[in-house]
């Protein structure tokens, strides 16, 4: 999963999953500011893994990888050539 689809998923499984914790929140402050508190922490969080450093580590920039050039693997007949 990757690109937009994956990010969109798994953002919608995290706040799925953290549904019971900005309950527990809001029964313990009696208000929506700490739930609405933690999603704005989780929207930054998951937005700096998913924008800055997943790119970051992955390397997906195709300028930088047309600068690599394939290594040349030897046919058959190359091979015959140092046995003579």
């Amino acid at each position: 999963m990757t690109g937009a689809t994956g990010n969109v998923l798994f953002a919608v499984l995290g706040l799925l999953f953290s549904l019971p914790l900005l309950r527990r929140l809001y029964r313990r402050f009696g208000t929506w500011k700490a739930p609405a508190v933690a999603i704005g922490v989780f929207a930054l969080m998951f937005s700096l893994s998913a924008f800055v450093i997943g790119p970051a580590i992955s390397n997906d920039n195709p300028s930088q990888n047309q600068d690599r050039t394939p290594v040349q693997t030897p046919g058959p007949d190359d091979h015959e050539v140092h046995h003579d």
